[in-house]
């Protein structure tokens, strides 16, 4: 008896595990079963076409081994929706060129059979729209204190000015080092706001932007002199010059959830005074540190209102909202930039940022 009720409980143990992992991704009502990816295409766009959930897409993905890079997705290719022991499955086809009809001298018609298109790595399609975030992606840096003491900075420029942009000559100096690896192109760095923790305070690094760029044209000790390439905003005395580093465009990642348990705050948003919608970039408080990696997705919620009571005179606080989505293209050791992906309420400084619902 004991054994018989054993393998009941095993046997229905194993059809429960089976249910709750088919059920592990939501597809969305309507879904195709095939989609063709076409030029203007995200990945983002693509998921949200099949899944409720975007951020599960790595949970369906079939990853193709006859194909090279399959986790990189080009316009032309095609993606079907299969069933695996009744599970669903994403599968990728590479595109190729359409077969075509050409006329021969003669008048006879000849069909052209397809062949395999070789792409470059940078056509394929990013995973959120890469004009919104291209800024920061290669120009911001965040950086501690002692970075910014450290780093050489510009002292002076031609003609006793005290601005200066395109085609200008401008003076550095590094006291520190006496620019000891010396490079041939440097940035110019504007140090701006100081991202400080809502809660603890605790200072979480300082923002730089890229203004512009330089080309070294003279070194005496501790002065070089510049050739200003471009310039964003005006360059003044003060500013920071840095190695123009080349970063790759991470702009493939692939939609996650979170590993840690994640509670950030919104510490920042660029250009607008008091909230922030669709395609606007964001800063968290939270960073590597706090296991956030490029491509984790958060709901970002609105804070309730504080409000009387009016039988017990007691302040309540109501409920927090879902207000959005977030998606996190850039991380730093203790802060993180994020893109608005999905916006239903205005989002404001402070909301709350946490793991996909």
């Amino acid at each position: 008896m004991m054994k018989s009720l054993l393998r009941t409980l095993i046997a229905f143990s194993l059809v429960s595990t089976a249910s709750l992992a088919a059920a592990e991704v939501d597809l969305k009502n309507g879904h195709p079963n095939v989609y063709y990816v076409k030029q203007g295409d995200t990945l983002w766009e693509i998921s949200n076409t099949f899944l409720d959930s975007p951020w599960e897409w790595p949970e369906l993905w079939h990853v193709n081994q006859e194909i090279e890079n399959p986790h990189l997705i080009y316009p032309g290719d095609v993606i079907r929706l299969v069933y695996v022991d009744g599970k669903p499955q994403l599968q990728l086809e590479r595109g190729s060129e359409p077969e075509q009809v050409k006329m021969m001298a003669d008048g006879s018609l000849v069909k052209l059979k397809p062949k395999a298109r070789v792409v470059a790595l940078d056509t394929a399609i990013p995973t959120i729209p890469l004009d919104s975030i291209q800024n920061f992606l290669l120009d911001a840096l965040v950086l501690t204190s002692a970075e910014i003491d450290a780093s050489p900075y510009v002292i002076a420029g031609q003609d006793r000015r005290v601005i200066f942009g395109k085609d200008d000559t401008v003076y550095a100096r590094d006291a520190t080092t006496s620019w000891e690896t010396l490079n041939q192109g440097y940035g110019f760095y504007r140090v701006g706001e100081r991202y400080v923790d809502p809660e603890t305070k605790e200072t979480l690094g300082y923002e730089a932007l890229q203004i512009g760029t330089g080309k070294v044209t003279a070194h005496e000790n501790e002065i070089i002199t510049l050739y200003v390439v471009n310039s964003r905003e005006s360059i003044r005395a003060e500013d920071r010059v840095m190695t123009a580093r080349e970063r790759r465009m991470m702009s493939t990642f692939q939609p996650s959830s979170p590993d840690a348990e994640i509670d950030a705050r919104v510490i920042r948003f660029f250009g607008r005074l008091n909230s922030v919608a669709l395609n606007d970039v964001v800063v968290l408080n939270k960073g590597a540190r706090d296991g956030l990696k490029e491509g984790n997705v958060l709901d970002i919620r609105q804070r309730g209102d504080s409000v009387l009571d009016s039988i017990s005179g007691q302040r309540v606080q109501m409920p927090a909202v879902t207000a959005g989505t977030m998606i996190v293209f850039r991380t730093f050791e203790k802060v993180a930039y994020g893109l608005i992906i999905r916006a239903t309420l205005p989002i404001y400084p402070n909301d709350i940022a946490t793991n996909p619902q």
